[in-house]
């Protein structure tokens, strides 16, 4: 893998820093934090939402033949870094589940979920934890039943993030019904408004009050989703049916690649560097210049630096066309954990006024730091739990068998 960027990556990067300050004002970033979090998109964030799609910075690495540019994934990496950094705007098709249509889907479903993801026609949640199994995926209980050419799904889903905005659910279901743990799982691509569907709000601790502008996991809701008698036509089977583990590991590995990602884990720290160096307060200065707090600053600096790296690893990995095995479960064991030493160490650098939360007067930050505080852990769960992606680091990249079952 390469470790610094090339010119043509480097002049790419000055010209959308260059762009950003000229349209992203403060009130086209409210419009994108208020849209991401349910809000709809106000006039000035479809102004700028425009102006990046005539750029074709949306999909720059995507294929032509689904309305991207062809480029480099590095490329596709710097234009999502810098608008991710400067107003949390996912850019390239992170987590819209079309990474996974483009490696298992069909031609028909390509053109439809590929591009309709580039035009922003397209919306996918991810359908795959259940109030019995959370990171445990593999005991899933949501049935889909064939029935001629359709499919008939009955269950229900838990802790699903947009659902109330989705067009489409990325759902897992249990095809054959006398399969146990992976085997017999498939992925639908299923329409949110399809009759039998209902969402449920469930509120997180960010809601109240709500987390500002800045804090990494401040979704104020997420959802249950229920299916009751949902009939969808067959042709919503993404990959083969049966093999939904499959599809739907390769889809998580391929979500995980991308600078939105890393900058989850690392902007605290680039926050709390920012704070000592730029604060006013002298209370603030003189930690600055404590060789303890310089020290830890450092230190999570550092280790942020490593996640970074990870990405890029990655990165080269998916552009040369290799296979992924346990690196992106290494990349979800490091960033959320050092996530969360980050968000505890700045609480103890910063003292009792870092858990103030955006509500109260005396909030340091707008409360970002107490609302990254709470959220932190949320990481080590979400996509999969650390623990989980352990167990397969050990197996998948250091060969080691799989643990004995109790008796």
């Amino acid at each position: 893998m390469r470790f610094a960027f090339s010119d043509e990556d480097e002049a790419l990067r000055r010209e959308v820093r260059d762009f950003i300050a000229e349209n992203l004002d403060e009130k086209a970033a409210q419009e994108l934090y208020d849209a991401k979090h349910g809000g709809g998109y106000g006039d000035d964030a479809k102004a700028l939402l425009a102006k990046i799609d005539a750029k074709g910075w949306n999909a720059v690495s995507w294929p032509t033949e689904y309305g991207g540019q062809g480029k480099s994934r590095t490329a596709q990496f710097v234009i999502e870094e810098e608008f991710y950094r400067a107003a949390q705007l996912i850019i390239g098709g992170g987590g819209t589940g079309a990474p996974a249509v483009l490696a298992s889907g069909n031609e028909e479903q390509k053109r439809e979920f590929v591009t309709g993801s580039i035009r922003r026609e397209v919306v996918f949640c991810q359908g795959y934890s259940e109030p019995q199994c959370g990171t445990d995926l593999a005991g899933v209980r949501c049935r889909a039943t064939r029935v001629d050419d359709t499919y008939v799904i009955n269950g229900q889903k838990i802790y699903t993030t947009h659902a109330q905005n989705a067009t489409h659910i990325f759902l897992l279901v249990r095809t054959d019904p006398d399969s146990t743990r992976s085997r017999g799982l498939s992925i639908l691509l299923v329409p949110m408004d399809m009759p039998g569907i209902t969402v449920r709000p469930l509120w997180t601790v960010q809601s109240d009050p709500p987390a500002p502008i800045g804090t990494t996991y401040g979704e104020p809701r997420t959802n249950e989703v229920f299916f009751e008698d949902v009939v969808v036509p067959a042709s919503c089977l993404l990959g083969e049916e049966g093999d939904g583990w499959a599809v739907s590991q390769r889809g998580l590995n391929l979500d995980r690649v991308g600078a939105w990602r890393y900058l989850i884990s690392v902007m605290r720290d680039e926050d709390i560097v920012n704070y000592l160096k730029s604060s006013e307060d002298p209370a603030v200065r003189g930690k600055a210049q404590n060789d303890g707090v310089r020290d830890k600053v450092a230190e999570i600096w550092i280790e942020g630096q490593v996640c970074r790296l990870m990405t890029m690893r990655s990165i080269s990995i998916e552009g040369r066309g290799g296979t992924f095995t346990y690196e992106g479960s290494a990349e979800k064991v490091w960033a959320p954990e050092h996530g969360v030493r980050t968000t505890e160490a700045i609480t103890q650098i910063l003292g009792p006024g870092a858990q103030l939360l955006s509500d109260s007067p005396d909030r340091i930050e707008k409360g970002v730091y107490a609302h990254n505080l709470m959220g932190a852990y949320q990481s080590t769960v979400n996509h999969g739990s650390v623990q989980v992606k352990r167990d397969q680091i050990a197996r998948k990249g250091l060969g080691m068998p799989r643990p004995r079952k109790a008796t």
